[in-house]
This record gives C-alpha cells, sequence and structure tokens, in this order.
C-alpha cells in the first residue's frame, strides 16, 4: 500500500511494526518515564468513568429517581458504542495519523465529560454515556501506544502486555475513590472528577505527542457499509445481555426480536465481508479452527473474572455493605492486579504465554472454590485472600492473551490485524457482559430454589421457628403496640432473613459453577495443547509417520 506521505529516513529499530503505529526514536530516560505515566494517566481515564458508574449505580439509580431497567442504561449505552469502535478506529489512525486521533479521541472524551456536569435526564445522560464509550476504546489504543516509548524496542513484549493490562487498574480504583467522591456533594461530583482527568489526559497527549509513523490509504466504502450494519447488530446483543436478568429473558418479547434483528444484521455484514477482495474482517480465518479455539478461549478465561466482579460485589450488596465497606478489600484487589501485572512483564517469554495462561486459570478457578462455602456473617475483607487469586489471574491474562493472536494474525499478513483487534475487543466486552447476565440467571434461580426449600420447612408450630418469631417481634416492639401489625412485622422480617440466607446459599452456588468451569476450561487448554505435541501426534496417528520416514529413506 502506497504511503499517503513522506517516509522519513528512520533506522532498522526506529521503524514502526504496523501501519498506523507509532515509530521508536531513541528517548531520554525523563521522556521515557513521561510516557509511561500519560499511559498509565490515559488507561485509566478510559475505564473510570464507566467503572464509576458501575461501582455506584444503586447509589446513582436512588439519587436520580430511576428503575433498575432505567439505570442499567447507562452501563448499556456506553458498551454498545466501545464494543464497535475498534471496527473503525485501527483503520482511522492507520490513514489519518495519530496525532488525529489521539486528539480526536481525548478531545471528545473531554468535552463528553464536561458535558456530563450540565445534563440531568435519564435520555441526555445515555446519550453522553454512548460517545464516552467511542472515547473509551481510543483511550485503550492510546495507552498500549503510549507505553511502548517507555522502553527501548528489545522490550516491546514486556511494554505491550502492561499497556494492554492498565485498564483493569480502573474498577479498583472506581470503587477506592467512590467513598471520598460522594461524601462531598451529589452523582455529579464522579461526573467532576472524570471531566478532570479527560481534561488532563488530553493535555498530556497534546504536549507529549506521539512519534510519527506511517499513514497508508486503507479505507473502502464498502467498510462503511459493514460498520453500519454490524454496530446496531452489536448494539442489539448488548441490549439483550443488559437487559435480559432485569426484565426477564422470557417476559419481554421485544428483547427476543432485538435478538432476531442483530442476528440478521450480523448474518448480512459477516456474508458481504466474505465476498469483499479487502474485506474489514477476515471471516474465513476467523471461522477457521484454530481462531475458533482462539476466540473460545478468550471468551471463557473473560468470563471467569465474572467471579470477582460480579459474584462477589452482589453477594456483598445483597448484605448491605456498600463502597465504604468495600474500599479496603479492593485496596486488596488493586494490589492483586499490580502483582499479576508484573508477573507476565516480568516472565515474558515466547515459551512463557501458555504457562501464564494456564496460571491465570488456576488462579482465577482457586479464588472460586475458596469462596464457595460463604455465609451471612462474612464480610468483605473475608474475601481479600479469594479476590487477591482472582485479582492475580485477572492481571496476567491480557497480555499473553494479546501477543499469542498478535502472533496468529501476523503470520497471516498485516491485513488479518483489524480482524485480530476487533475479535479479542468482542470477546473481552461481551465475555464481561454473558459473565453477569448468565451468573446472574443462575444465582435468581438458585435463589427461588433455595427460599422454596426454607419457606418449605418454616412452620409456626416448629419450637425453633415460634422462637425466632417472638425475637423479631421483641425488636419492633417499642415501636409497634398494635398486636396484629407486631406479629405481622415479625413474619416479614423473618421472611427477609430466610431470602437473605437463600440469596447467599445461591451464590455459593455460582462461585462452585465458576470454579467447574474453570476446571473444564484448564483441562481443554491442556489437551489441546498435548494433542498438538509431534510426539503424541506420531503415537496417536503411526500410520501418517510411516509414509513421510519411508519418504526421506529413499
Amino acid at each position: 500500500m502506497k504511503p499517503l506521505r513522506p517516509i522519513p529516513q528512520w533506522e532498522d529499530h526506529e521503524k514502526p511494526t504496523l501501519p498506523g503505529g507509532a515509530s521508536m526514536p531513541w528517548h531520554p530516560p525523563g521522556r521515557r518515564a513521561a510516557y509511561a505515566a500519560v499511559a498509565l494517566l490515559v488507561a485509566i481515564t478510559g475505564g473510570l468513568g464507566n467503572a464509576l458508574i458501575t461501582a455506584n449505580l444503586p447509589w446513582i439509580t436512588g439519587q436520580m429517581g430511576l428503575q433498575a431497567t432505567e439505570a442499567s442504561w447507562l452501563v448499556a449505552a456506553y458498551m454498545m458504542v466501545n464494543v464497535s469502535a475498534n471496527l473503525l478506529v485501527f483503520k482511522f489512525r492507520q490513514e489519518y495519523g495519530l496525532l488525529l486521533f489521539a486528539e480526536i479521541g481525548l478531545g471528545v472524551y473531554a468535552v463528553l465529560a464536561v458535558l456530563h456536569l450540565f445534563v440531568g435526564s435519564l435520555a441526555t445522560t445515555v446519550l453522553v454515556r454512548a460517545g464516552s464509550g467511542f472515547a473509551g476504546a481510543a483511550c485503550s489504543t492510546l495507552s498500549v501506544l503510549y507505553m511502548l516509548q517507555a522502553m527501548p524496542r528489545k522490550y516491546v513484549g514486556q511494554m505491550l502486555m502492561i499497556g494492554m493490562s492498565l485498564s483493569m487498574l480502573a474498577t479498583p480504583l472506581a470503587w477506592l475513590l467512590s467513598p471520598s467522591l460522594l461524601n462531598y456533594g451529589e452523582w455529579q461530583n464522579l461526573y467532576l472528577f472524570e471531566a478532570g482527568l479527560a481534561l488532563c489526559s488530553f493535555a498530556a497527549v497534546v504536549v507529549l505527542k506521539l512519534p510519527p509513523g506511517i499513514q497508508i490509504k486503507v479505507f473502502e466504502r464498502t467498510d462503511f457499509l459493514t460498520f453500519a450494519l454490524l454496530a446496531p447488530a452489536l448494539a442489539m446483543l448488548v441490549i439483550v445481555l443488559n437487559q435480559g436478568l432485569l426484565r426477564w429473558w422470557f417476559d419481554t418479547p421485544w428483547l427476543g426480536w432485538l435478538l432476531a434483528g442483530a442476528l440478521v444484521l450480523l448474518t448480512t455484514g459477516l456474508c458481504i465481508e466474505q465476498q469483499r477482495r479487502n474485506p474489514l474482517l477476515q471471516v474465513r480465518w476467523l471461522m477457521g479452527s484454530t481462531m475458533l479455539r482462539f476466540i473460545i478461549g478468550a471468551f471463557l478465561i473473560r468470563f471467569l473474572t465474572s467471579e470477582q466482579n460480579y459474584g462477589m460485589v452482589n453477594m456483598m450488596r445483597t448484605l448491605g455493605m456498600g463502597p465504604d465497606q468495600m474500599a479496603p478489600l479492593y485496596a486488596v484487589i488493586l494490589c492483586g492486579v499490580v502483582a499479576g501485572i508484573a508477573i507476565s512483564a516480568l516472565t515474558f517469554g515466547p515459551k512463557a504465554l501458555l504457562p501464564q495462561l494456564a496460571a491465570s486459570i488456576i488462579l482465577l478457578g482457586s479464588a472460586a472454590f475458596l469462596d464457595q462455602h460463604r455465609t451471612s456473617l462474612d464480610r468483605p475483607m473475608d474475601f481479600a485472600l479469594s479476590q487477591f487469586l482472582a485479582a492475580t489471574g485477572s492481571g496476567m491474562f491480557m497480555g499473553p492473551l494479546m501477543l499469542m493472536g498478535m502472533q496468529r494474525a501476523l503470520a497471516r499478513g498485516l491485513d488479518h490485524i483489524v480482524s485480530f483487534v476487533v475479535i479479542l475487543s468482542l470477546t473481552q466486552n461481551f465475555a464481561g457482559l454473558a459473565g453477569s447476565a448468565l451468573l446472574g440467571s443462575y444465582q435468581l434461580h438458585r435463589e427461588h430454589v433455595y427460599s422454596s426449600e426454607l419457606i418449605s420447612h418454616t412452620s409456626a408450630a416448629d419450637p425453633l421457628v415460634a422462637q425466632r418469631l417472638q425475637q423479631q417481634q421483641q425488636a419492633y416492639a417499642r415501636l409497634i403496640t398494635d398486636p396484629v401489625q407486631l406479629k405481622a412485622q415479625g413474619t416479614a422480617a423473618l421472611a427477609a432473613a430466610a431470602k437473605r440466607e437463600a440469596n447467599v446459599r445461591a451464590f455459593n452456588d455460582v462461585f462452585a459453577l465458576s470454579g467447574w468451569i474453570a476446571i473444564g476450561f484448564l483441562s481443554w487448554l491442556l489437551l489441546v495443547v498435548t494433542l498438538r505435541d509431534p510426539r503424541v501426534r506420531k503415537f496417536l496417528r503411526p500410520e501418517q509417520a510411516a509414509p513421510s520416514s519411508n519418504r526421506g529413506s529413499r
């Protein structure tokens, strides 16, 4: 492809790896440290806004006077745009350059973050969150590009691992910062902090620019047709996963129509891509056995992190814990994520990628099994060990996953990079959504089962039940004088306690299910690796080895 601008006379070690990437000239140590600081700032900026909304969603719901189904659109709007942004983001920076990409991405984010301070209705807030989804995708890319400048080229693998994982720091930081932000005002303080970070990041990328790269002509008209088909399809899938649990899957007909529409648009878009000479997505490659295994693996390992992001968090919320009580635990989780990123970078090597992924799965599965016997007396710091292990596993897997996929894409050609970037983003986003939706549905089902069992064994004739009812009534005796109302209040309190215990037992089942999924996933991974060993293949299919040896002897 012909460059759009003259290419500077770079030395071999300075040349960009890919069009759309930055060159890698020599930098003094101070400038390299500045690049690393900007990478950290941009990565946290890109993920912290959505993390703050997610961590404080029940509180924001009350402050804005919303229903749970309405408030969930704040998260859905961000994801609807974020999941499809990478369809065009990679090609945009290849054709129009890194400087314009950085300034537009962070400039839009800064403007939208400031707009958050002036909008009050649900509709306008949802629109602003949708725009932030695009900016968040731009921040994820910029953080990687800036981190690659922080060390000489020989450390590019380690820097790529760190850059890809930095966004995982956003969630624990959101939980740590939320109590302080909410103590001094209403929900607008969250947006004020987000706007400040966005403006700081915008200033940082303008002052400390990335080195120039290679710009080439990559956009075709059909790219926009594909985007017009796939983006709405992906947005519809996000809505189904986001709203399905709250509205229940089989009670809301329009969710079914959305799902059907998404399948039609997705199929049409992929069929068009398959017939193109220069497709945006390499459909045949993505549907091959090697990439299908990669897609399933990437989806499952992200799915396993839902044990922490959904299971632990919602169990604590069920027991009445909020950001104030959860902050110390998230300090431990933050340390775990940092430890995971450090381990993946320090042990980097071509032969270390699969062991790192296996270690990540083992840590996530171990955390799930450690949590499968929780009680209603447990408090956040009782989860410290298990969640530290889960956080370490979460911090470890993203870098190796990125490098393994990148190797496969580069082996097929530069035109396969866009497909890989898009599919990696989709697996991570949809696995997170599916994890919350499916584990939430399973937890709700098990809670109904346990509630039925507890109620069926609860009889006023039972001495223990009668004693508990009497204790509940005594607790309200000073407030309620009417005997009938007092008895009803005592019965309601006992029913609430039974529901709480049923929820705890259901969450234990969720933890156990996550653990068994991890065992199954690890077994599958080890089986695939074993079957790829030439010695194992020779043992299993000796008839294929015999002809080759005969040809060699002749």
